[in-house]
């Protein structure tokens, strides 16, 4: 089978061979959303490699400081990159989340705790953002690939297990000298 994609942005499941579902786009979704909060890519200072599709199997996700985006959102984008695809929310779930955090942010009502709350967490995450432009910024990889690729070549070795999570993922050399 073989493996197309964006290695930082396919689901840990994807990577082992498993089908494309709609819970393997959520994990993607999950991606966009760790983009769009820090103006960073996935795994931006990483070679796309062997190494990496094991440490996605393996529940590695990228690092995000609490500060850069709110904590709602911060929890969404969590549970969407959750190991286990049946964790993740569905897309109306996510459609539901994200409007409500914009109806709590564009919420006139001062009694309003969640939306204070809410709309406060936004707000310091791109004042946070906004005074840390220059800081926020990571040099890429030279082997870190945006673009969609063949990624059968780094995911023929991961060990396939029938359980959801790839806790058992290991990498086999095949290149060991016996000798």
């Amino acid at each position: 089978m073989e493996i197309c994609g964006v290695m930082p942005y396919m689901a840990p499941e994807v990577l082992r061979g498993k089908p494309y579902t709609q819970a393997a786009d959520i994990y993607s979704f999950s991606m966009i959303m760790y983009f769009t909060a820090t103006g960073n890519q996935p795994f931006i200072s990483r070679a796309h490699d062997h190494s990496l599709a094991l440490d996605i199997c393996n529940g590695i996700r990228p690092e995000i400081n609490e500060l850069e985006a709110p904590k709602c959102f911060i929890d969404l984008m969590k549970r969407c990159w959750d190991s286990n695809p049946n964790n993740r929310p569905d897309a109306t779930e996510i459609h539901s989340k994200i409007k409500s955090f914009q109806d709590f942010y564009n919420s006139y009502k001062k009694s309003d705790t969640d939306a204070t709350e809410i709309k406060n967490q936004f707000k310091e995450a791109e004042n946070y953002r906004k005074s840390h432009s220059s800081f926020l910024k990571i040099e890429q990889h030279p082997q870190a690939i945006y673009t969609s690729q063949l990624l059968s070549s780094y995911t023929k070795e991961l060990v396939v297990y029938d359980n959801t999570e790839c806790l058992g993922c290991e990498v086999i050399n095949v290149f060991t000298d016996q000798s």
